[in-house]
């Protein structure tokens, strides 16, 4: 009984520390899309030249994404909604994943399928705690 509350209690502190790591790169990469000039975007991510568009789209998206990880824990009204939020950053980085892919560009899945990754340990780790 100790030792199944002291893994619970670690569980929830790796899935704390994942979340807010998600949460901070994902807002931190919104920043940058929104924020930064089209010029400085198109020197650190090549695609983004002739893809305006797409960026906005990513920027809310990550934005979104980023605050719904993090805020539903904190508050705790409804901890779904960071499930939800981890299975939509599943599908983004699917996307982005075949993105990259589909323009020649499969070096640059690795941070994605590490996103993907975590996010899939957000939603298991926070089901199994229900």
């Amino acid at each position: 009984m100790k030792n199944e509350k002291k893994q619970s209690k670690t569980l929830n502190i790796l899935l704390w520390i994942t979340q807010i790591i998600l949460s901070l790169s994902l807002i931190g990469g919104a920043f940058i899309k929104l924020f930064l000039s089209p010029e400085e975007l198109a020197e650190m991510f090549p695609w983004t030249a002739e893809n305006r568009g797409l960026l906005m789209i990513t920027a809310i998206i990550d934005l979104l994404i980023g605050v719904g990880l993090l805020l539903p824990s904190i508050n705790r009204p409804k901890l779904n909604l960071s499930i939800l939020s981890a299975y939509g950053l599943v599908a983004l980085m699917m996307g982005a994943s075949i993105f990259h892919i589909r323009r020649g560009e499969s070096s640059d899945i690795g941070i994605n399928i590490f996103f993907l990754l975590l996010a899939l340990f957000v939603i298991w780790g926070r089901q199994t705690k229900k």
